[in-house]
């Protein structure tokens, strides 16, 4: 994989940011995501420190990616033993009619 460095700029500050070729679309979608936030909490006026602004704007992007893995979490162990716990019921069940 070939590395790459890409400028973002969040509210009027420049960085420079080193990734991968396929993390570069990603990180610059997540800048822009981030700039957004911290735009909308600077909007409301009730924050003006700016190190404030981006732990309450860090906070939030957390909030939601952690709702979303609540949300979308899978334990494949657990359906597998579902599967099997099923199965079982199943057979069971036929084993009664014979």
């Amino acid at each position: 994989m070939n590395n790459s460095t890409f400028n973002v700029n969040i509210i009027g500050h420049e960085f420079s940011i080193a990734c991968t070729d396929k993390e570069c679309e990603e990180l610059q979608l997540a800048a822009a995501y981030l700039d957004n936030k911290i735009q909308d909490i600077k909007t409301e006026g009730k924050i003006i420190d700016f190190d404030h602004i981006a732990i309450i704007a860090a906070l939030k992007i957390t909030h939601e990616l952690l709702i979303l893995r609540n949300i979308t979490s899978f334990d494949i162990d657990e359906f597998k033993r579902r599967i099997i716990t099923l199965k079982e019921k199943v057979d069971e069940a036929i084993t009664m009619e014979d």
